[in-house]
Formats: structure tokens, C-alpha cells, sequence
């Protein structure tokens, strides 16, 4: 009996371990597979951040169909992210951990958004690395009355 959709995706991405992820890809059909495909480019696209929105829904759009199983599950790892440590890992505002650094598709995500940085934003706009890219208004910490500090700080 053919596994409905919901049942691959379920374990595939969400109930079995890794290991035994790479053998669910391997039991699904062909139309099984466009889902799984078509709900991980949606997962890449609408993220709510949407930096992320951009960046991965691009990426993902561009390089869904040359993957393959172990690719995937790659995809589907860096996807299961949380939005604001992904986007700070990519962006290099924060020191990315091992265990992420040997993701096939984050290294390759990275190298992509790095390439972008060199050729269309100037040095002197940059955050330095490990700092972080968004500034306030009020950085500065104006004070008022008292010296109170006024702001959002």
C-alpha cells in the first residue's frame, strides 16, 4: 500500500531520526516526491523573516531539482533552523557551529549569500563579523531630562 503524503512527510522530516530518513526517500513514489518537494519549497519561501523568505526561497527554487536524497535531508535540516540564528549564521554576525558548518546546503547557502555581500555591498556598510547588522535609531543612547535615555534601548 502507497504511503499517503502526510504519512511520508511525517517520516521523513518530523518522527524518524536521521538515520533512517535517507530509506523513507527511497520508499516514495514519484508523486510523493513532487509533494515533499513543493512543501519544502513553500517551508523555504515562507519562513516570516523575510530576509530568509528571499534568500532561501531563491536558493531553494534554483536548486530543489538537481538534489538528491542525502541533499534533501541536508535542505530539510537547515530548514528546521530557527529564523533568527540561520539568518545571523549566513549573514556571518555569528560564529556558526560545527555541527551546521558540515551542512552541505548551509555551506553552499553561505557561499552564495557571502558571494552576494563582495560584489553589492560596500565594505564600509557591513556590520564587522560577529557584530550584528541592525542598528537603532537611537544607538547612541540620547538622553533627556535627568539623563534619562530616550528611545528604544
Amino acid at each position: 500500500m502507497a504511503m499517503t503524503i502526510r504519512n511520508a512527510w511525517r517520516s521523513i522530516v518530523r518522527l524518524n531520526p536521521i538515520s533512517s530518513r535517507s530509506r523513507a526517500f527511497s520508499t516514495i513514489d514519484e508523486e510523493e516526491r513532487r509533494q515533499l518537494v513543493n512543501r519544502l519549497l513553500y517551508r523555504s519561501k515562507q519562513r516570516g523573516f523575510l530576509e530568509l523568505d528571499l534568500v532561501l526561497g531563491k536558493w531553494t527554487q534554483e536548486n530543489i531539482h538537481q538534489l538528491d536524497d542525502k541533499h534533501l535531508e541536508s535542505l530539510i535540516q537547515v530548514l528546521d533552523l530557527e529564523n533568527p540564528d540561520l539568518w545571523k549564521w549566513l549573514t556571518g554576525q555569528a560564529e556558526v557551529p560545527e555541527s551546521i558548518t558540515a551542512n552541505p546546503v548551509f555551506a553552499c547557502i553561505q557561499k552564495q549569500i557571502s558571494g552576494n555581500l563582495e560584489n553589492h555591498a560596500a565594505v564600509e556598510t557591513r556590520a564587522k563579523p560577529g557584530q550584528p547588522w541592525v542598528r537603532g535609531w537611537d544607538d547612541f543612547k540620547k538622553t533627556g531630562p535627568n539623563n534619562a535615555f530616550l528611545g528604544n534601548q
